[in-house]
């Protein structure tokens, strides 16, 4: 029996779900003045503000951070506090258990550092008042000088808004101060106009000083794939064309396209999933170990595996690409339109909301893998994972039993929205013969750690204020990904489809996208 020291010290060994801490809080971002253009649009009020304000919770900001919110429309400050504090209403009681109502003191701290221009995001003079109203801000509230430019805006205006900046003089950095831009997707709609972006901004900007954003990299689940594959030493030799036999990856979404019907009709499931998003998910499954966390040792891997995705011809894209649109039906038991009848549709679009496509990535490990990625509006449930499936194992041993198959070894990593991990194998059931039966090992996040609400951009807001662009892409990761994508977006763009709608609203998609898995001997797993 162990005395009692020894027993204390054991129990500090074992885990124990109960005692596993909160998530340590990172020190303050350093003093900077963040810049939204576009602050009265709906991205700013769902989500940049409350994550803004989920920092301001956590003691990340520093006590010098200002806010300055830049638009067209006019207005003041207090108007602009007063539209955000209604959206953030709405934010909070998300959260039914206890963030039910605004934390007071967090909301009054974040109002007290804002203030509001009104400017066009084509006029020089804009961006001149812009420069004089943030260097009275470093006169009085001493922000040291730094400058985060968030562009919440149309990507028409990127390159219009980094040259303005440039001109005014507020991406020039001297005497230790630094000066950078978030900029949102799309980041180009084919690999041309991605290209052009990049060297338009390019011109103005230095690389470093770039933060092209996905939220979907902002999510504990995603930045979790590294831990599991190179912080554990179980999983990792399993990584490879040897043992794993093909991967699917689902971005599955039960709306529709709501109130961006203008935005969606030019762009669709493909541009508007794929290239960011679905390849970043794949990417981070994929990619070699760096040899450090330094943000360009990780980017680099992840942008060499975007870059091995083996180039299709158009008939291959024909083939291995299926494209679909949602009509009328029942989702989540309400009944909803068809996509030809949202706002701001035309009634006889041909664009696509649902995209599917098989892809190699042609290295070493994982040469021979093929990779099944899925995407869409008005699905039967909303569902974003990455399914490992392996090779099964030999079935000589059971010849003479009742087994007549063998079960499939899973590994499925769920990025939301019940984020976790599970272990899918065969185990015998209890009785005289022997008899297989799939069962599952699963952890789920909120069983072990207790994770404040957030919008998947706190990380990503946080890091570009302390200068980590590892979960931002480089120009040459976001041309990667619409250099693979490019031959689809050709081969679709001269051949239009004939059969849409082709998929009910509630289901798993269009019946093509089953038929494209069943000519390679597999299926997709399901959304149910």
């Amino acid at each position: 029996m162990l005395d009692k020291q020894s027993q204390v010290v054991e129990a500090e060994r074992t885990p124990d779900i109960a005692r596993v801490p909160q998530a340590e809080s990172a020190p303050p971002a350093p003093p900077c003045a963040m810049v939204i253009f576009g602050a009265a649009g709906d991205l700013t009020k769902r989500l940049v503000v409350p994550a803004l304000y989920n920092l301001a919770q956590a003691g990340q900001l520093s006590d010098r951070f200002q806010l300055v919110g830049v638009d067209h429309n006019a207005g003041s400050a207090e108007q602009w506090r007063r539209n955000l504090a209604a959206a953030m209403q709405d934010f909070v009681a998300q959260d039914n258990e206890a963030h039910d109502a605004l934390d007071p003191s967090a909301w009054r701290w974040l109002c007290d550092r804002m203030s509001y221009l009104q400017g066009d995001l084509n006029d020089a003079g804009a961006y001149v008042r812009l420069r004089d109203h943030l260097a009275g801000l470093d006169k009085t509230a001493r922000t040291a000088g730094n400058y985060l430019f968030y562009l919440a805006v149309a990507d028409r205006f990127f390159a219009p808004a980094v040259a303005g900046l440039g001109a005014a003089g507020l991406t020039t950095e001297k005497n230790g101060q630094w000066r950078r831009v978030v900029i949102e997707k799309p980041f180009g709609h084919d690999l041309a106009s991605a290209k052009a972006l990049n060297a338009d901004i390019l011109k103005t900007l230095k690389e470093r000083q770039i933060f092209r954003i996905d939220h979907f990299l902002g999510k504990e689940t995603v930045q979790n794939i590294m831990a599991l594959r190179f912080a554990n030493g179980l999983f990792e030799p399993l990584w490879n064309r040897q043992q794993i036999d093909h991967v699917q990856i689902t971005v599955a979404e039960t709306i529709g396209v709501e109130h961006r019907g203008k935005f969606y009709e030019k762009t669709g499931a493909l541009r508007d999933m794929v290239p960011n998003h679905v390849l970043q998910l794949a990417a981070m499954t994929a990619m070699e170990p760096p040899i450090s966390f330094d943000a360009d040792a990780v980017r680099s891997k992840k942008t060499e595996v975007i870059q091995a995705i083996k180039p299709i011809d158009p008939a291959q894209a024909l083939r291995d690409a299926v494209r679909g649109q949602y009509g009328s039906g029942a989702v989540m038991g309400e009944n909803v339109p068809p996509y030809r009848e949202e706002p701001n549709v035309a009634s006889d679009s041909a664009t696509e909301t649902f995209v599917a496509w098989k892809f190699n990535i042609d290295n070493w490990r994982w040469a021979g893998v093929p990779f099944f990625v899925r995407t869409g509006k008005r699905l039967h449930r909303r569902s974003t994972e990455i399914a490992i499936r392996f090779h099964q194992a030999p079935f000589a041993l059971f010849r003479g039993t009742p087994v007549e198959q063998m079960n499939p070894n899973w590994m499925i990593l769920r990025i939301q929205p019940d984020e976790g991990i599970a272990l899918e194998f065969a185990a015998k059931r209890p009785g005289p013969v022997v008899k297989l039966s799939p069962v599952s090992m699963d952890f789920a996040y909120k069983d072990y750690f207790r994770v404040a609400p957030n919008t998947g951009y706190e990380t990503l807001i946080y890091d570009c204020m302390i200068g980590d662009a590892t979960l931002f892409q480089r120009a040459d990761t976001v041309e990667a990904g619409w250099q693979a994508v490019q031959p689809i977006i050709d081969a679709w763009g001269n051949d239009p489809p004939q059969d849409f709608p082709n998929y009910t609203a509630g289901s798993n998609g269009p019946a093509a996208a089953d038929e494209m898995l069943a000519r390679m001997g597999r299926v997709w797993r399901p959304l149910a």
